[in-house]
């Protein structure tokens, strides 16, 4: 019987190793938590051999249901009796938007000035870098000068010309921190000015693409990823901005290790939105005017986008109307831990690459459908491999717009 049990337990031990194994890499690869329309024991969309057991009995689901967007906890269970680990279900109907896929101008202009670079000047007594002695880096943001908010390049150049070789009071933000710091100009020799070796960006202007529009209170998503100072890779800090009309002239095709363009210039400077928010999911805030050929469609939850075929949707020409191009999700990120790269998708469709080589800059925020449903919005393109790119889950930018006040 001793001998039988040892047997049991040696042929068992490797399988049990094996699950808690895998129970690991699920749990990690997984959500902690995910939102569904009514309590289901399927999970991903049976992609894996994974399942949900609530904690409540039947009665208690039930009841729940009926509330305004309960929280339900359950177990994520492997092969139906394994545990993998604790998450927490929220009960909710998919939401209905108005799918983008146009391509819009941004105006942005910054709460502060963003230090983009800082460089040597130039004096009788040799070279010196103000910025550097006031402890100043690439990528803080100048929130004052001597008490004064911030708000134009032409501000602080005036300030400096004006106070020449007298200290200046700068008020600074360095992520999360706030400071102040003394600096002094210098006087450049060759510019014949006084400089502090700063180089700021109080605006940014381009061109991106509209992902979606929510008509419970007309606010809108684009891009799938924040708009940054391209020297210092800074999220550009929002006072106002707004979109406006685009007319796209031409596209410069992308190239393994040179991403390629849309080029267009604004059609109007009469703006259709308001810029609320710049964020790494991307850019929000209220159109004007709903539109009033759209007809809605649901937002996926992240657990029912699959790896497979699904349409980009996007304007690589002056065509008003965006068009639907195929692709391939190839690999999907459930966990909660990656937010903004959540999928690697694939540019399939031929009629696409053959105007643009790919993804291009401009084609960020174009929404990705897949089984009649908005998935994701493209946000990146791979440098050495313009056919594939990320995209960021639809669910996430949604988030963002509910918490717009019409």
């Amino acid at each position: 019987m001793k001998q039988f049990v040892r047997n049991i337990v040696k042929v068992l031990s490797p399988v049990l190793a094996g699950l808690f194994l895998c129970a690991a890499i699920l749990g990690y690869l997984t959500p902690d938590g995910l939102t569904v329309t009514a309590p289901s024991r399927h999970f991903l969309n049976g992609s894996f051999p994974l399942s949900l057991q609530y904690e409540e009995d039947a009665a208690v689901t039930a009841s729940a249901s009926k509330q305004d967007k309960p929280s339900l906890k359950a177990t994520l269970m492997l092969l139906g009796f394994f545990p993998v680990k604790e998450v927490s279900v929220t009960l909710s109907e998919h939401q209905q938007v108005y799918l983008g896929g146009e391509a819009f101008g941004l105006r942005l202009y910054t709460d502060g000035l963003v230090v983009s670079s800082i460089s040597s000047v130039p004096t009788k007594n040799g070279s010196t870098t103000p910025a550097t002695q006031a402890g100043i880096e690439q990528g803080d943001i100048l929130l004052s000068v001597n008490g004064e908010p911030l708000r134009t390049n032409e501000q602080l150049s005036d300030t400096v010309a004006r106070r020449k070789t007298s200290p200046l009071v700068l008020r600074v933000q360095r992520d999360e921190r706030i400071f102040t710091t003394n600096i002094t100009p210098v006087f450049d020799t060759q510019t014949q000015s006084y400089k502090l070796g700063l180089h700021v960006r109080d605006s940014i202007a381009g061109i991106g693409t509209l992902t979606f529009i929510d008509p419970s209170n007309k606010s809108f998503a684009g891009l799938g990823h924040g708009i940054c100072d391209t020297a210092s890779g800074c999220l550009m800090p929002l006072l106002d901005g707004d979109i406006v009309p685009i007319s796209i002239d031409s596209v410069v095709k992308s190239m393994s290790g040179q991403p390629g363009t849309l080029c267009g210039s604004f059609a109007d400077n009469t703006p259709q939105g308001t810029l609320s928010l710049n964020s790494d999911h991307g850019v929000y805030g209220h159109v004007n005017l709903l539109p009033a050929d759209k007809t809605l469609i649901p937002v996926a939850f992240r657990q029912e986008t699959v790896q497979g075929t699904a349409q980009l949707i996007c304007t690589v020409d002056d065509s008003t109307v965006p068009c639907a191009y195929d692709i391939e999700i190839e690999d999907i990120s459930y966990n909660n831990r990656q937010t903004t790269k959540n999928m690697v998708v694939h540019i399939t469709d031929e009629r696409l690459l053959r105007v643009t080589g790919g993804i291009v800059q401009g084609m960020s925020g174009s929404p990705i459908v897949q089984n009649g449903q908005l998935v994701g919005a493209l946000t990146h393109v791979f440098v050495n491999d313009p056919t594939h790119g990320y995209a960021v889950f639809a669910e996430n930018m949604t988030d963002f717009t509910a918490q717009l006040a019409a």
